[in-house]
């Protein structure tokens, strides 16, 4: 915009100027002109006197002396006697014809000449007769001045010019710079830095939209802030129900069913408490973990998968890992990405009847590691829609945001989230996370341990599995 503004001035002020320095150009160089012919026609008046009492030449030639234009003016007398020739003083410049033309008509005239031009005065005798007085105009009288009169418009229409750029810049200026840091407060905003606000500064259209937009951002806080305290408030409601868990869960006594159910109901009440310190803190749940804060993926994945193997042998499903031996550090927390696989692993046993088998595989490429979970249950219909925060499948106990969240921590690690058809007849989801960099490479000549891939069986997960 402020570009814009100094284009259209320039273009307008230039247009202004060319319209009034051209044509003033013009009557200055005429004015000029005028200037140099009327001094001729007094020059040629002064010697109009002495041609009406005598024609004689020496007399003549006195008063031409006398009046300084030896060399700048010529008398042409009318023939005498029988002489063809009309006799002249002075130097002429003017042709016969032209002298003849003003004679025959009686009405002075210029003609160009060499160097300049002539101003022909007709001047009528005693004897009735015509004498024609030619005064020369040199180019340089009829020019005089005009060069720095020419010279003194152009630097005024420069003056202009640049005045005019000069005050649309600043005008320009104070448009913009407003504009400008409005800008920059959405995009601040968008970023997530809700103490965004811009000046309300300008002229008053943005003046109303600085206005507009730093009330918008204090809605936005308000809104976030009452969005957290809700979600505080709804996770501490889960306390009452979750001691009633872990009182039931300490009288379950010993054994592996025992011990899966109390370290269910510990991770729950962690969970919880990480959403309540994570809404009064205002920190995003899920995002990219910084520097030295990722997590080993096939580690994670062994561990859900101890805990999973339990409530699939109770069901009778027959499941299968595979994948990779070595490390494979992602930057992800390994809550985040335990969560995730909860909700992938989740899913296959809430939306797959029992006996329903399933297989996790992951698999290292040279950028990303690949963690699948596929299964041979019935499938699902519309991928798009699944992903789709708040949708879900519409079944009983589907909110529609585990793929969601799993989508994000994907997304937040450089990864994506993918869903097909599975060799197994059902869903194949594909969560690709991408490495951090840090993961140390194979040694060469270090042929690395591969592991075989085994039939689905029913088994607790055991060391390697």
């Amino acid at each position: 915009m402020r570009w814009a503004l100094v284009k259209v001035s320039l273009a307008v002020t230039a247009m202004v100027v060319v319209a009034f320095a051209v044509p003033l150009g013009l009557a200055v160089r005429e004015l000029a002109r005028d200037r140099a012919f009327s001094n001729a026609e007094r020059e040629a008046a002064a010697v109009a006197p002495a041609l009406s009492i005598t024609t004689d030449r020496d007399e003549l030639e006195r008063v031409v002396a006398s009046a300084g234009m030896d060399d700048g003016m010529a008398v042409h007398l009318p023939a005498t006697g029988t002489d063809p020739v009309r006799s002249h003083i002075g130097q002429r410049r003017a042709t016969d014809e032209d002298i003849a033309a003003v004679r025959r008509v009686g009405r002075a005239s210029s003609t160009e000449v060499r160097g300049g031009s002539a101003l022909l005065q007709p001047i009528a005798l005693s004897s009735g007769e015509i004498a024609v007085v030619e005064v020369y105009v040199p180019e340089s009288e009829v020019t005089n001045g005009v060069g720095t009169a020419w010279a003194v418009l152009a630097a005024v229409g420069v003056a202009l010019i640049v005045g005019s750029v000069a005050v649309a810049d600043r005008l320009g200026v104070r448009m913009v710079r407003p504009a400008r840091r409005l800008a920059e407060g959405a995009q601040d905003l968008g970023e997530g830095k809700l103490t965004a606000r811009v000046p309300e500064e300008g002229p008053p259209e943005l003046r109303r939209a600085a206005v507009a937009f730093n009330s918008m951002a204090d809605q936005v806080v308000q809104l976030l802030d009452n969005e957290r305290e809700l979600a505080a408030d709804l996770s501490h409601r889960l306390r009452t129900p979750l001691t009633v868990l872990r009182l039931n869960a300490a009288s379950l006594g010993d054994g592996p069913a025992a011990d899966q159910t109390r370290a269910a109901v510990e991770q729950l009440e962690r969970e919880i408490d990480g959403i309540i310190r994570t809404a009064r803190e205002a920190k995003p749940q899920t995002g990219a973990a910084g520097p030295g804060t990722g997590c080993d993926a096939m580690e994670v994945v062994r561990e859900r998968m101890g805990f999973w193997s339990a409530l699939a042998e109770d069901q009778g499903r027959e499941w299968r890992l595979a994948g990779g031996d070595r490390a494979a550090r992602v930057p992800v927390a390994p809550a985040d990405l335990a969560a995730a696989l909860d909700a992938l692993l989740g899913n296959v046993f809430q939306h797959t009847p029992e006996g329903t088998a399933f297989v996790v595989d992951v698999c290292e490429g040279e950028d990303a590691v690949t963690v699948r979970v596929s299964d041979a249950g019935p499938g699902i219909t519309d991928p798009e829609a699944a992903v789709a925060r708040g949708r879900g499948s519409g079944t009983d106990g589907s909110t529609g945001l585990g793929l969601d969240i799993v989508r994000r921590l994907a997304e937040s690690a450089g990864g994506s989230l993918r869903i097909g058809h599975s060799a197994l007849g059902g869903t194949e989801v594909r969560l690709r996370l991408r490495l951090d960099g840090r993961t140390a490479p194979a040694r060469r000549g270090q042929r690395g341990t591969v592991r075989r891939r085994r039939p689905l069986r029913r088994a607790v997960v055991t060391e390697g599995s």
